[in-house]
């Protein structure tokens, strides 16, 4: 007598499937329409389903959105904890997560989804929230970082988790700049900014960085 558990697998799978699609399908919807302009419509067209069936999956728009949002955060975050953990000195470790966190280029789709999302965030509590999740766990994972290289005797900072939000806010406000076309500002240029803004933080000469002198420039 067969126990139905691995139908009931499969029906489970099939639909964690579905809601990756329609996930993924919503990321896609947003980057190209926005998250305020994003309708359901759009979403159920990209994926040529029903309405219905996107509701059967997320109850709301806004149970969508969530789940989008909180689905690429958890992705970005499981991704820069591998890059933490890979071997090196912590100044190689520091640098990583800096090259991590900058746009790869002014079309970066992750940077342009979060900006977008700090617009809505300023009146939609369910994008705030992971928002603030999302920027939490960054300042921990960098604080981390840092403390680990005042461990080693790598690194001198006696508030590794001020340092952390003050690079996290000063690359913020670059980025935006960068992403906005503001002035000269190049990536180049911005890598160097965080470069500079966290030898300072961790008392070092920038030259600590590897290959800091090809990156010096405007």
């Amino acid at each position: 007598m067969h126990s139905g558990g691995g139908a009931r697998s499969s029906r489970a799978d099939q639909a964690d499937q579905r809601r990756a699609e329609l996930l993924d399908a919503t990321r896609r919807v947003v980057l190209e329409r926005g998250l305020a302009s994003t309708r359901v419509a759009d979403i159920a067209k990209a994926t040529n389903v029903s309405g219905g069936l996107i509701h059967y999956h997320f109850a709301t728009k806004d149970d969508l959105i969530t789940a989008m949002l909180r689905s690429t955060s958890e992705s970005e975050i499981q991704r820069l904890r591998e890059i933490v953990a890979e071997p090196g000195t912590a100044v190689e470790r520091l640098d990583r997560v800096l090259l991590f966190y900058i746009p790869a280029s002014r079309s970066d789709q992750s940077w342009i989804l979060w900006l977008d999302a700090w617009a809505v965030g300023v009146r939609e509590a369910h994008v705030r929230a992971i928002l603030l999740e999302l920027e939490g766990t960054w300042i921990e994972i960098l604080g981390e970082v840092i403390a680990e290289g005042v461990a080693t005797g790598e690194f001198v900072c006696d508030d590794p988790q001020g340092s952390a939000e003050r690079i996290d806010g000063m690359l913020d406000g670059l980025v935006v700049r960068y992403t906005l076309h503001a002035g000269n500002m190049s990536r180049t240029r911005l890598l160097h900014h965080a470069r500079v803004a966290a030898a300072r933080e961790v008392g070092l000469d920038l030259a600590a960085f590897p290959a800091a002198s090809s990156v010096s420039g405007g």
